[in-house]
């Protein structure tokens, strides 16, 4: 399991742990993994020795970690040359260090966040591009540190984009500056890294997007902060094992009816393919068997025989343990009593798509049994009603408060899918499994099925909509390997992903 810490869990932590260690000794354990780390990215592009390394170094404690794994490198024969963008205010055991190395500082008379004077600039702002050719393998961003808020400054950012022009690598310290860290928002002008040395616990913000996708390759080093760290962490991310422990297996006495039911209320006239993606999903989530009720049955039946299908309504269908209700259902009267029927029912329900926008908030608030809503940003802007731009930039709010608003577990789909519910204290879940290509028509119903049959196999709604959305983000990248795909090839996909978590 990867888990997430705020700023103020974080750095409580590090001044628990800081009292019972020698002065600098925790900067000095990320100072070295943070070098170790570089000098990996550094012979993946030919080697350590005679590389040429730029430090990006603000006033932060993030900055004298740049500035002791720079003495580090250069002491292993890389040169080494530290850009200070706030002069006089740079970590001063760090900077003597980086010198004793034989590293160089260029310096000048920039405030915090601004680009640093001399050192033989260009008209491009790259104080070193005369110096070394314009040639640079490495740059170090220890611009800001965990406390930063509201993007890079102006000076500091053209900085930033002067030495991507040399094509060089870029690797953040903690975190890329100009993320916000306990929320993944990207508020101004940010470092794009390919790689991310963060030190004790992931970060939210290096978990969901926006901030996640400029975060590239994370490494976690461990600095002994773990027995300092709370048991419930604020972020957590399932992985093989976490799965494979929730995934249903049927015993030797399960039959179909013992290994659940699923109840999918989809499709219409207008959409029967919605009806037939969902009904494919959730033949392979885990259930013993999926009943379809409405009016694309013809169709379902054509493309899966083993479904059984009923007219409606939901009420009169026969027993299930879960119902699924939404995908392509229209707005129509039949449409809106469907829904209702649905949440009228003491089993645990999921609503997706054209569900999300009949349903009753007043109704779900007041369900015993669990509700399990999955919007995606449009969506759920739309519950929230606010833009969805406002969704997008902040998901990690968003969902929170979805969650809490209607008293359910939500699953907010997206470039960074994320499941909360609204039992506190509970660590909002990050999916970490997917692929762009996913973004096709008919994904998100093939997901509503196999979450539905996940929550009829017995899974609680936290777990199911984790088990499924992890599961449906790896049969998207078996399916693709790279090329486009379309929904019924992740569903068809999906027995894959499971044999693939379960071995």
């Amino acid at each position: 399991m990867r888990t997430a810490y705020s700023v103020q869990t974080v750095r409580a932590a590090e001044r628990a742990l800081m009292a019972r260690l020698p002065d600098g000794a925790l900067m000095q354990r990320a100072a070295a993994g943070l070098a170790a780390a570089c000098a990996d990215v550094l012979r993946r592009r030919g080697r350590v020795y005679g590389a040429r390394v730029v430090l990006l170094v603000g006033s932060g404690d993030n900055g004298g970690d740049a500035l002791y794994a720079g003495a580090r490198l250069a002491r292993r024969g890389a040169g080494v040359r530290a850009v200070l963008t706030s002069p006089g205010r740079a970590h001063e055991g760090g900077l003597a260090a980086l010198l004793a190395a034989g590293g160089r500082v260029a310096g000048g008379g920039a405030a915090e966040g601004g680009a640093a004077a001399g050192g033989g600039g260009d008209a491009a702002g790259n104080p070193f591009a005369a110096a070394w050719g314009g040639h640079v393998d490495l740059v170090v961003d220890g611009i800001t540190g965990i406390g930063g808020h509201g993007g890079l400054r102006p000076e500091a950012a053209a900085l930033v984009r002067a030495f991507e022009a040399t094509g060089a690598a870029f690797v953040a310290v903690d975190l890329p500056s100009g993320v916000e860290a306990d929320t993944g928002e990207v508020l101004g002008d940010a470092v794009r890294a390919d790689a991310t040395v963060t030190f004790g616990t992931y970060k939210p913000g290096l978990l969901v997007d926006p901030a996640a996708g400029l975060a590239g390759a994370l490494h976690l080093v461990d600095i002994g902060l773990g027995p300092e760290l709370p048991d419930v962490p604020d972020l957590e991310a399932l992985q093989y094992a976490d799965l494979a422990a929730l995934l249903p297996v049927p015993g030797s006495e399960s039959d179909k009816y013992r290994r659940g039911v699923v109840g999918i209320v989809a499709g219409s006239a207008r959409y029967p393919g919605a009806a037939v993606l969902a009904v494919s999903g959730a033949l392979r989530g885990g259930a013993g068997a999926v009943r379809y009720v409405g009016p694309g049955a013809g169709a379902v039946i054509a493309r899966h025989p083993e479904t059984l299908v009923h007219a409606g309504p939901p009420s009169k269908a026969g027993r299930v343990q879960a119902w699924v209700v939404g995908p392509g259902l229209g707005d129509g009267t039949e449409a809106v009593e469907a829904v209702r029927g649905v949440l009228e029912a003491d089993v645990p329900v999921l609503v997706d798509a054209d569900g999300l926008r009949l349903l009753d908030a007043t109704v779900v608030r007041a369900r015993t049994a669990p509700t399990l809503l999955t919007p995606h940003a449009g969506e759920a802007a739309a519950l929230l009603g606010v833009p969805r731009e406002e969704v997008e930039a902040g998901r990690l709010a968003a969902v929170r408060e979805l969650a809490a608003r209607f008293r359910a577990t939500v699953l907010l789909k997206g470039s960074t899918t994320l499941v909360a519910t609204d039992a506190g204290p509970t660590p909002v879940r990050v999916n970490p499994t997917g692929t762009s290509w996913l973004a096709t028509a008919g994904s998100g119903d093939v997901l509503s099925g196999l979450t539905g049959s996940l929550l009829a196999a017995g899974l609680a709604p936290r777990d199911a909509a984790s088990a499924g959305a992890y599961l449906h983000g790896l049969a998207a990248r078996h399916a693709s390997d790279g090329a486009p795909v379309a929904a019924q090839d992740v569903a068809e996909a999906i027995p894959a992903a499971w044999r693939d978590v379960r071995a």
